[in-house]
């Protein structure tokens, strides 16, 4: 799927500037952590990317487009780790997640573009093409190394495999977006790894078999060990 609208090049135009539009939307997440979204304009943008406020209207269309586009362009930092291990895997990527939401632009500019979408359908589609659709490749480029790894079974049904990554990308990034964001409460490694066992155990048994995960009950390592606790 093609998740950003505007194209490289306009017909019968000159083409797209690779560091004009990376200038444009690092000075769209800079302008909405300093203004906020109510005092965000292109006029402001287009000062701080020292660009003319008419390259950015042949660019966007208005200030969703163009927010949404810089919310994007930082969620496309994420990586997923090739640990050798699903478990760890996704550990990783959740902890990246959550330091990249940590991050005063992309919090900014997420919360913003959430918010508004809710009133306006155009910017939720937007929202759904640009920022979910494409970080669903994380899920799937995790599934596929585990299914070579032999650690989670593959689904020969085309429409319950998509159904089953569409679900694990759902469960990921609203836990650590609802933790980080709306609890703001930390993501670290004793975190990430509590919320990974309790998913692999829940795919294990959707599934039937596969990983079932972590040891819920053992500390992390390098955690000191704790006594056990007396009955009273």
């Amino acid at each position: 799927m093609q998740s950003r609208s505007t194209p490289s090049a306009r017909a019968g135009g000159r083409p797209r500037s690779a560091a004009a539009d990376h200038a444009i939307l690092e000075a769209t997440r800079a302008a909405l952590v300093d203004l906020g979204w109510t005092k965000l304009t292109l006029g402001d943008v287009a000062t701080r990317a020292g660009v003319a406020k008419t390259t950015l209207y042949r660019r966007w269309a208005g200030k969703s487009e163009l927010v949404v586009d810089a919310v994007a362009e930082l969620f496309d930092e994420l990586e997923l780790p090739d640990s050798g291990s699903l478990a760890t895997d996704i550990e990783g990527v959740v902890l990246r997640f959550a330091a990249l939401l940590g991050r005063p632009e992309t919090k900014t500019a997420l919360m913003a573009v959430v918010a508004e979408s809710t009133t306006d359908a155009p910017l939720r589609e937007r929202v759904r093409a640009s920022i979910v659709e494409r970080q669903k490749r994380l899920v799937l480029e995790g599934r596929q190394r585990a299914q070579v790894r032999g650690e989670l079974p593959v689904e020969p049904d085309p429409a319950a495999a998509a159904r089953t990554a569409d679900l694990v990308f759902d469960v990921i990034a609203g836990a650590v977006v609802h933790r980080a964001l709306v609890s703001a409460e930390p993501v670290d490694t004793e975190w990430a790894r509590r919320f990974t066992a309790l998913l692999l155990s829940g795919l294990a048994a959707t599934a039937g078999t596969g990983p079932a995960g972590p040891d819920l009950s053992r500390p992390p390592a390098g955690s000191p060990t704790r006594p056990p606790v007396q009955p009273h």
